[in-house]
């Protein structure tokens, strides 16, 4: 019999009230040295519909981060440059290849304090970037609101919504989730039993989270106006980045960089319902081809813990070291609730995958099948992926290949269930 493990989630920057959201608000405003990031963010929506971002983000003064003290500070920092970013990126009628100094070297310098990746992730579009009334339940979608959009559209703030509510009703499982790793190592079955029902029953809540995406997100919108914003530099030949963007740095220098951009796959409460069921995901059939000429052994969803802020990725990765509740439950036999309780909340897991490649379908598969209409909006992920006959080769904003990446996560979360 083993002691409790006695994680202290604080130390990962993680609460047990409000999980991977701040328990503290995020921050509306930076001092009056960074007017000029909030000042030109701000008008984010009017400057792309004009075209004329680019032409103002151009002259942005290149500030130091010494200014930023504490975390609440330098997380909002990394919010407004990662739409600076993108919206340079994207922002024109082909995608920029250089991100000049102004925005590259402060982004570079956050991005690194914060363990961060210098692009837009789920953390800079979900965690950071919303707002709410005090004491305000967060897992009911309409209690929040988003600080920044790309489009200024509903559409675009509802979509991110959704995803702050999943993670605010997630919050309560884990440390029961984390209790239930405790008593494995206790040897009580009783207590294990009790938090995979409760599991079940969050999952199944999420789910209809998640099926709200329907009421006031368009996919025509959707994928024609907001994801094109999210893309990376990664695997984004077809759009226009061969190369990946290169980040100007002093003295003229810098480097080509390929980042993914905005995923749920960056999402650490999806990723904790992983481990703590100990489902295993292997590298798609495209990744394994990747390997064949990189020597590498690419796991999509593993590669996007480094998408995750430090502290959440260390916490995951613990779990996922520590757990061994599917082991545990192997070990009863099939007419027991234990036995019952797991596979519920496996089922669960796999039938909120199954809502995901719902929303896709409709929200990227069927769009991506219409011809154009135009080109006014020049070439984006959108653009290029648009008039496909196939679901092969269509690829989501984290820079896989979107329809077989899915299915085979929902796939291998079934088959995680016991027999």
């Amino acid at each position: 019999m083993l002691g409790p493990l006695n994680i202290a989630l604080d130390q990962f920057g993680i609460s047990p009230h409000t999980g991977f959201l701040p328990e503290e608000q995020p921050l509306r405003r930076l001092n009056q040295y960074y007017k000029d990031w909030e000042d030109i963010v701000d008008e984010v929506p009017a400057l792309l519909r004009n075209k004329t971002f680019r032409f103002k983000a151009e002259r942005l003064p290149l500030l130091s981060v010494s200014r930023l003290q504490t975390e609440r500070e330098w997380q909002r920092a990394y919010v407004l440059l990662s739409f600076i970013t993108h919206s340079y990126i994207w922002g024109g009628h082909r995608p920029a290849e250089i991100l000049p100094r102004a925005i590259s070297v402060p982004f570079l310098a956050v991005s690194a304090h914060l363990g961060l990746p210098a692009t837009a992730t789920y953390s800079a579009l979900n965690l950071w970037n919303f707002t709410c009334l005090p004491d305000s339940d967060l897992s009911i979608v309409e209690n929040s609101s988003i600080l920044y959009t790309f489009t200024g559209t509903l559409d675009e703030a509802w979509f991110y919504r959704i995803s702050i509510a999943i993670e605010a009703q997630g919050a309560y499982i884990i440390p029961i989730m984390l209790k239930a790793v405790d008593a494995v190592r206790m040897n009580d079955p009783q207590i294990v039993t009790s938090c995979l029902f409760e599991f079940g029953k969050c999952l199944e809540q999420s789910g209809n989270i998640l099926q709200r995406m329907y009421e006031k997100c368009s996919p025509e919108v959707f994928y024609h106006k907001i994801r094109p914003f999210l893309a990376g530099s990664k695997n984004m030949a077809s759009a226009g980045l061969p190369n990946g963007v290169f980040y100007e740095e002093c003295n003229r220098k810098g480097q080509w960089r390929q980042y993914s951009g905005g995923s749920n796959a960056q999402s650490s409460l999806i990723q904790f319902f992983d481990v703590i069921l100990g489902v295993e995901h292997s590298p798609t059939k495209h990744s394994r081809k990747a390997e064949t000429t990189s020597g590498g052994n690419h796991n999509y969803l593993k590669e996007m813990r480094k998408y995750m802020p430090r502290g959440h990725r260390l916490f995951i990765e613990q779990v996922e070291s520590e757990s061994n509740i599917r082991d545990y439950v192997q070990q009863f036999s099939v007419e027991e609730d234990i036995m019952t309780a797991y596979n519920t909340a496996v089922s669960r897991l796999a039938a909120f995958r199954d809502i995901h490649i719902q929303i896709v379908a409709r929200y990227i598969i069927a769009p991506s099948r219409k011809p154009l209409q135009s080109l006014s909006d020049g070439v984006n992920i959108a653009t290029v992926s648009s008039n496909r006959s196939s679901m092969t080769g269509l690829s989501g904003t984290g820079g896989t290949e979107l329809m077989p990446f899915l299915k085979q996560s929902r796939d291998e979360t079934r088959e995680t269930t016991l027999p």
